[in-house]
Parts: C-alpha cells; structure tokens; sequence
C-alpha cells in the first residue's frame, strides 16, 4: 500500500534534483522543490524538518531501496560471490541516474561540519544494504570487516564514476572491477592465511607455559 507522506517526499526530492545540480543542496533549493510541487509555504518544514541534509538522506535511502529491489529480482543462487558484490554496487551507483551534477553537489555538502559523520554512514547503508540482500548472514568479526571493506569499494567507485562523462561509464565499471578483485583477492588470501594458521598453537597458551611450566595444547580441527 503506498505511503501518501512517502510518495510526496519522493516528489519533493525529483523536483530538487535539478534544482541541486545548480543551486546545491540548500534550504531555497528544498523550498523551491516544495513550490515547484504546488504546496503551501511551510512544506519544506513539514516533510522535511532537518533540512536539505535531510533530503540527501532521504535520496541516499531511495537510491538502497532501488538497489535492494534489484537485487531483488537476480538469480542471486547461480552467481558467484563477486559478481553479486559487483552486481550491487553497480546498482547503487546506476541508482544515481542523470543526476550526477546533484550527487557532486550532495558530495561536497556532506564535507560540511553541520554533516559530519552523514556521508561515511550513508557509504556504510549502502554497503549493508547489498550485503544483505546477496545473503550475508555474518554476525561476528566478518559482519564488519565486510562492510568496511564495500564501504571503501563505494566511496572510491563513486569518485570514478561522476568523474566519468561518458554514456556507458565504461572507466568507471572498469574500476569497480579492478577494485572488487583486489578485495576478493584480499579474502582468498585471508581465508588461505586462517586455513594455514588454523592447527598453529595459541600464542596466550605458549606464553603461559612459559610463565607456569604447563605444555601447550595444539588446536584441534573442527
């Protein structure tokens, strides 16, 4: 069932749009949206009450949910690991649209002390938001180190990509390749060191024989 206040801040947020690709993400750009909606003076503050910041976290949750109804729709079962990584975050920087001019902008706003700490947590629901949705289940170490790691993959791929003016952002895809493989990469050789290590006697063990006198224990598999 659609969400009457939902569908109208989605209407505000395609009105401002193009109005931020000019004018940047300000208090006159949000209100002008509102105008250019036909509603009364004071809509700004109705529908978005923290503002302009506000409204890029609102564009920056829309643009997950795009990415999460994407991924949505794949045979995620028959694809290996990388290539649904890849497939999110391709999806999330295609979620961007034509509007590249307003996502610069909202870039360059974020670096602004009132929204400190705004955009590496919007990058980090980015990342959470495709992990979940390919399966992820982690729920130790891994569950952080994962989203760390894609949030680094998003926040660099989103540079390539508005900095890439061609139609088919083939640079940009390029790089997103190149940096997702570095991190698979980066797993397999993690995965292979604890494989490695995994039998190695616990270094706490060792130096407590040392200090009591007791022989160490090797770990035991599985």
């Amino acid at each position: 069932m659609s969400d009457p206040s939902h569908d109208m801040r989605r209407a505000i947020l395609d009105a401002a749009l193009p109005i931020a690709a000019f004018d940047g993400w300000t208090s006159k750009t949000l209100r002008e949206a509102c105008k250019a909606c036909d509603l009364p003076d004071g809509s700004d503050a109705l529908y978005f009450p923290d503002g302009p910041l506000e409204l890029i976290g609102f564009w920056a949750s829309e643009c997950d949910a795009a990415v999460e109804a994407y991924l949505g729709d794949l045979d995620l079962s028959s694809m290996k690991i990388r290539d649904k990584v890849t497939a999110g975050v391709i999806a999330r920087l295609e979620a961007i649209g034509p509007h590249s001019a307003a996502a610069k902008r909202a870039s360059a706003r974020l670096t602004l002390p009132d929204a400190i700490g705004q955009g590496p947590k919007q990058i980090w629901t980015a990342a959470h938001t495709i992990w979940r949705a390919i399966g992820d289940t982690s729920t130790d170490y891994n569950y952080y180190s994962k989203r760390t790691i894609l949030s680094g993959v998003i926040g660099s791929s989103l540079i390539a990509w508005l900095g890439d003016s061609s139609a088919d952002k083939a640079d940009a895809r390029a790089f997103v390749d190149a940096r997702i493989a570095n991190v698979m990469q980066f797993e397999k050789a993690k995965w292979q060191f604890k494989s490695k290590t995994e039998n190695w006697p616990n270094p706490a063990e060792i130096l407590g024989a040392l200090r009591y006198g007791s022989k160490p224990k090797r770990r035991r598999r599985g």
